[in-house]
């Protein structure tokens, strides 16, 4: 009985296979003779046609997808008893991704392809925010780092470390579709704002002690080394051209996209940490730290130009880099406070 129930599946999945095969057939041979009857000059008009309005969609679309948002008034606020600079970096993140195109991963029928100052912008935001996320999760979201981790926290910071560039296909890797960047960005959103909800009703941690705050400001720093020092090489090799310099303006984007998001998220951690600041005396020092970050994160340059240090050209990576080594000397001033 088996057996023939075998044969039977058999014999019914080779007339499946045969009606498929013959269904292709047909439907090539109407194709091919479809095609037959189109006259030379229709051929022409869409060869010429086609490309032009490819061609048409990029150069409308590009002004369309280009936007560099470094308003540092953002619509985000923490609900009582949350952070507000998880609001902020959750807000932050929600409007690249959400508001407005997460284009680093766009492929090249999108006109986000095509750019270079939004993208290099939202990787050297997204780079600020993926750190910070980090430093929550091992430890302004713990006690004294010893409690467990919490777990949207944890999901948060593994989905921002995400490479910014990754489409829903990626041939270097696998020929079957694979999740976007974007995608894990805002699934990072949700689980922000799922941890705000429980710190604001008293499930989840925050902790607000000033060696919370030095080692942030430490990263932070760092971090803002690191930018001041890719400045300074570039401008040592490159300085002077009398060519344009492309790679100018996307080193300069990428350091303002990462300035910007370190300015705002100082801001909101001046709200978090409010206590501190008031009882260690920070606050005109701070305020001046935010000012030089302010001035470099709005930046805002018609062409960014790289001429001679010494020359009648502006070089705006110099300008720039001088913002950041000022609002790094604060942040030590800040952190000396701190370890007294």
């Amino acid at each position: 009985m088996g057996k023939e129930i075998l044969l039977w599946l058999k014999e019914k999945m080779q007339q499946a296979f045969t009606a498929l095969k013959n269904g292709f057939i047909w439907l090539w041979r109407w194709l091919t003779g479809w095609l037959k009857t189109v006259s030379g000059s229709t051929w022409r008009k869409i060869a010429v046609s086609v490309p032009l309005a490819f061609i048409i969609y990029i150069l409308v679309g590009m002004p369309i997808v280009n936007r560099i948002d470094d308003k540092l008034a953002l619509n985000a606020k923490a609900p009582a008893g949350g952070s507000q600079s998880v609001a902020v970096l959750s807000n932050l993140v929600n409007r690249e991704v959400n508001v407005y195109n997460w284009t680093p991963n766009d492929p090249f029928f999108l006109p986000g392809y095509y750019l270079d100052n939004t993208p290099n912008y939202q990787r050297g935001m997204l780079g600020a925010l993926s750190r910070f996320a980090f430093e929550l999760r091992d430890q302004l979201g713990r006690s004294r780092g010893s409690s467990a981790v919490d777990p949207d926290l944890e999901a948060a910071a593994g989905n921002l470390a995400k490479e910014p560039n990754l489409w829903v296909m990626d041939l270097s890797t696998s020929f079957l579709p694979t999740t976007p960047s974007d995608a894990y960005y805002k699934a990072a959103v949700k689980q922000l704002e799922a941890y705000n909800r429980k710190l604001a009703s008293g499930d989840a941690v925050f902790e607000r002690r000033s060696d919370n705050l030095l080692a942030t400001l430490d990263r932070i720093s760092l971090d803002l080394g690191a930018s001041s020092a890719a400045l300074e090489t570039y401008i040592g090799d490159n300085a002077g051209g009398f060519l344009p310099d492309t790679g100018a303006d996307d080193l300069f984007y990428q350091v303002k996209g990462q300035v910007y998001a370190y300015t705002v998220l100082l801001e909101a951690l001046r709200e978090d940490f409010a206590p501190v600041i008031q009882n260690r005396e920070l606050a005109s020092i701070y305020d001046e730290l935010l000012r030089s970050m302010r001035s470099a994160a709005t930046l805002d340059p018609t062409v960014v130009v790289n001429g001679a240090t010494d020359g009648t050209l502006a070089n705006h990576l110099s300008i720039q880099g001088f913002y950041l080594l000022r609002a790094r000397t604060q942040l030590k001033e800040v952190a000396n406070i701190l370890l007294k």
